[in-house]
């Protein structure tokens, strides 16, 4: 009798298995009954013969019927541009593809575009994911805008190796090399015709100047940068942009990533760098974005000759400085330094520094952050010198600030020259825990500071945002010294600012709705 009830049980369950298998093997046309996570899939920007970000496209069957997509292909067939994966396998043309009732499945899409030979230097591509044909057809356009740009790299030795340059020489001798190359005569001026796409290092030759023309962009890949040597120069001649959108007459450094995803991602490529012995370097009008350093200037020492000049320019969200002096000279006008991993401005192993209607402020968000928005020392106490000459650190009608009790960090070796003033200035400080309360460099009632504004509120517009502009309702309204504004007459926007003077790189403006 047992045996009976058993073997009957058994006969009951193979009969469901084998129901539930036929289930899964019955299905009903999609019949143009799916359902898409957008009609249009934007790929956004990129450069030409340079891969896109992955995209996804997810698809669902809203119906109680488990269904067979009959085929799913792009419509430009085996000559598009785009490259398809579907539910882990990768083509542009697939058939009978299983979708079960209530679920969905994933398109993952991916470009990469050609334009070399084209003549056009921008172009807008677009395909289409096909569903099913004929009348259950059903379509989900893809979008894409392609610049074409001039790209500059390693070239490959004999044995395929990418050719390399020296940055500089440790103390115990060993050079450090990073894969780059020599700009040629014919590429030490860029322009505004097309991008740039750095990859490596470019090295400005020695005895050579590099010009940069107002309006050029230029995109650096991954541990990618400048390197302006010995006896070199860099001279970057961007001018103001009627059009504060399109940024016509602005010279932009960024990394080579277009898509919207990477457009806050610091440390993307390497840095400016502007080597000792590097003279009568000029910036003006030049935005950088995302480096791992913005600019770093390594200087002569006690030698006056002046490094680095610098207008009218921004260096956001850097890794690790915005802009960082060795034993540099540099005269700076109208500078906005903002956010970044560690110090904005870092004015390290002396120098001599000139700083007028500077916006220093470090509202850094992307983790911990150590460095003071401005830090100012004459000691180095990793290599062998033990300390330099701080001959001047200016800092006249600016603002040091950011989202830290304090912002500003002074830094005396005791033995060489430590020379260093603020006129003029908002400073954000508060020793919460009064550790510098005896310590004379922050003596905000000497001889180094007058005209001070301690803890104020600059009214940024955005600063999370880089937006550094300050409103009507601003502390530092009208707190300028006009003898430094004449000498720096307009704003950063072209502003006047002679009569009134605002501190800062910029004059208060009324917020925009």
């Amino acid at each position: 009798m047992r045996l009976k009830i058993s073997l009957l049980s058994i006969l009951f369950l193979l009969l469901l298995w084998s129901s539930s298998c036929r289930k899964d093997f019955e299905y009903a046309s999609s019949d143009g009954h799916l359902s898409f996570s957008k009609d249009t899939v934007y790929l956004d920007t990129i450069f030409s013969t340079i891969g896109s970000s992955t995209y996804s496209l997810k698809v669902y069957n809203d119906t109680k019927d488990d269904v067979l997509i009959p085929s799913i292909k792009l419509r430009n067939g085996a000559e598009s541009y785009y490259r398809l994966n579907v539910d882990g396998r990768a083509g542009n043309n697939f058939q009978d593809i299983p979708l079960y009732a209530q679920d969905s499945l994933f398109i993952f899409i991916e470009t990469t575009v050609d334009l070399s030979t084209r003549p056009e230097n921008v172009m807008l591509y677009t395909d289409a994911i096909q569903f099913d044909n004929e009348v259950f057809l059903q379509e989900v356009e893809l979008v894409t805008l392609v610049k074409d740009a001039k790209f500059l790299h390693p070239t490959l030795d004999q044995q395929g190796n990418k050719t390399t340059i020296k940055l500089y020489t440790q103390n115990d001798g060993t050079e450090v090399r990073v894969d780059g190359f020599d700009l040629s005569n014919s590429e030490l001026t860029f322009t505004k015709e097309k991008p740039y796409v750095i990859y490596g290092y470019a090295r400005v030759p020695e005895g050579k100047q590099l010009t940069i023309e107002a309006g050029s962009r230029l995109h650096f890949h991954e541990n990618s940068g400048l390197f302006i040597q010995k006896g070199a120069s860099i001279n970057i001649n961007g001018s103001y942009s009627m059009d504060q959108e399109l940024l016509e007459g602005e010279v932009i450094f960024e990394g080579d990533r277009l898509e919207p995803a990477f457009s806050n991602i610091p440390g993307q490529w390497g840095a400016v760098w502007i080597a000792k012995g590097s003279n009568d370097n000029y910036i003006n009008h030049l935005t950088i974005k995302n480096a791992e350093i913005g600019i770093y200037v390594e200087g002569n020492g006690a030698s006056q000759t002046a490094t680095l000049d610098i207008k009218n320019s921004q260096i956001h969200n850097s890794a690790i400085h915005n802009l960082w002096a060795k034993s540099a000279t540099i005269t700076a006008e109208n500078i906005v330094l903002g956010s970044s991993g560690n110090s904005s401005l870092y004015c390290n192993l002396g120098g001599s520094y000139d700083f007028t209607h500077a916006t220093i402020a470090n509202y850094w968000s992307n983790g911990f952050r150590s460095g003071k928005a401005l830090w100012v020392d004459n000691r180095n106490t990793t290599e062998a010198i033990k300390g330099m000459d701080l001959i001047q650190a200016n800092f006249k009608n600016s603002i040091i600030d950011g989202n830290s009790s304090s912002e500003l960090s002074l830094t005396s070796n005791g033995e060489n020259l430590f020379n260093y003033s603020f006129q003029n200035c908002l400073i954000k400080f508060r020793d919460l825990n009064q550790q510098l309360e005896d310590n004379q460099l922050y003596d905000f009632q000497g001889e180094a500071y007058k005209a001070i504004i301690i803890n104020g509120n600059p009214d940024y517009f955005n600063p999370k945002h880089y937006d550094f502009r300050i409103g009507l309702d601003s502390d530092v309204v009208n707190q300028g010294d006009t003898s430094f504004a004449q000498q720096v007459p307009l704003d950063i926007r072209n502003i006047d600012r002679t009569v009134a003077p605002d501190l800062g790189a910029y004059q208060a403006i009324l917020k925009e709705e």
